[in-house]
Order: structure tokens, then C-alpha cells, then sequence
């Protein structure tokens, strides 16, 4: 059992990816208008979900997971924090996305997605880490289709998958809009990209860089925020 934000907790069902540094840096990243639907693609045990709902009382997140286990756990861990009709899971392959919203139906899109390809998977937990149920193409035409004009899709990944996630949100008509480069220490390099796309937006890109300690290892101000310490 995790403890979040504002007393809310967190239960991973077994083989279920840990809570992370990536998906606390991007419900910190996320910028959400007042009383948004936001759609979480990939939510797994819901804990993005949680995240954003300690963070934004107004806000109502569904998630969409591939996972039997982990959808159950998410609809639990709603049902211990007193938010179910905040907080939902649909168990469905994101592709079939257009089976369950209509589109331009959702406000903001989030996601932390499976990040590697190939290699030797264990249920729950491979089909976490690994790509094959959830490729960079069908996460932007997941979220092209829920998204209404106008609408916010934020994701984190991997520095080296940059270029290929811009290149599939501008196939999309998901302009990047913010860039954040983390690094875990000043000196050490980029370890996750966050992203914000505005569908149907102008060119335009502001980029930051954050790090999450100083060299000699101590927390940085930015940490401190995240973490709520």
C-alpha cells in the first residue's frame, strides 16, 4: 500500500508495475482545466488516476487498461478513497477506444505507457514495460480520436523515443506544445521526457529542464514539489 497525496492511498495488484518517479512527475507535469474528463490511456492499477484526483478535487478520470487484474485493482483503490464517481477503469484494449467515446467527447488525455519492445514477458508486469499492446501509433490515434479540438494529450517517455513521438502527434494533428527534460541528478543526463500536445494547435514549443536532485545528491526544490515534502 502506497500513501499519495491528501491521504489518498495506492494497492498494486501482484506483478503490477511499482509506483514511479514517471508517473508522480507527470500528474505534476499535467495541467487540467476546471471540472476536466480526462481519459488515461494504459491507467493500469489507476494510479495516475489517483494521482490527478488528490491533486484536482474537480477532476473525473477514466482509465483504460488491457489488464483484468489491474482494472479490478483500480476500481478497488477508487472504492477505498471515496472517489468512484471520480474515478473509473474500462477493461478494453485502448485501440477499441472508439467502441466506448465518441469523438472529440474527452477534454485532456494522459499517459504513461509501456516504454520497451521485445524481450521476455511476465503478464501483468510485461505487458507494463513492453510496447507490444501499446505502440507510440496507437496511443496518438487513441488520443487524436477522444480528444475534442483543443484538447490536452500529456504523456512521459524515454529521451530516445523523442523524435518518434513527435513525429506520430504531428501525423495526428497533436501539435507538442511543452517540453520537460528531467534528469534524476544536475550532472547526470535526460532520463524522461514529458510532453504536452494541443490538438489542432499552432506551432509552438516551450521547453524546461527539471532535475529531481543536486549533484551531491540532495533533493532539489523541484523534487521537493513533487513529492509534497
Amino acid at each position: 500500500m502506497e500513501k499519495l497525496h491528501n491521504g489518498f492511498t495506492l494497492e498494486l495488484c501482484q506483478g503490477a508495475f511499482p509506483l514511479s518517479t514517471d508517473s508522480i512527475a507527470l500528474a505534476g507535469f499535467v495541467k487540467l482545466p476546471k471540472s476536466a474528463k480526462v481519459l488515461d490511456l494504459g491507467s493500469g492499477c489507476g494510479t495516475l488516476g489517483l494521482l490527478l484526483c488528490a491533486k484536482h478535487p474537480d477532476c473525473a478520470v477514466t482509465g483504460i487498461e488491457l489488464t483484468e487484474n489491474a482494472h479490478l485493482t483500480a476500481l478497488e483503490n477508487a472504492r477505498q478513497n471515496n472517489i468512484a464517481d471520480r474515478l473509473t477503469s474500462i477493461c478494453a484494449d485502448l485501440k477499441t477506444i472508439p467502441s466506448f467515446f465518441s469523438p472529440g467527447s474527452i477534454q485532456v488525455c494522459v499517459s504513461n505507457p509501456p516504454y520497451y519492445t521485445g524481450g521476455y514477458q511476465k503478464e501483468a508486469l510485461g505487458l507494463a514495460r513492453h510496447t507490444d499492446a501499446c505502440s507510440l501509433e496507437d496511443l496518438f490515434q487513441s488520443a487524436a480520436w477522444a480528444l475534442r479540438y483543443g484538447g490536452d494529450f500529456f504523456l512521459v517517455h524515454k529521451p530516445e523515443q523523442l523524435a518518434a513521438i513527435c513525429y506520430h502527434a504531428a501525423s495526428r494533428k497533436l501539435e507538442p506544445k511543452r517540453l520537460l527534460l528531467l534528469r534524476h541528478r544536475e550532472d547526470s543526463p535526460v532520463s524522461l521526457v514529458l510532453l504536452q500536445c494541443r490538438k489542432g494547435a499552432k506551432p509552438g514549443l516551450t521547453i524546461t529542464e527539471q532535475a529531481l536532485h543536486h549533484a551531491d545528491g540532495s533533493p532539489t526544490e523541484y523534487y521537493k514539489t513533487l513529492y509534497h515534502i
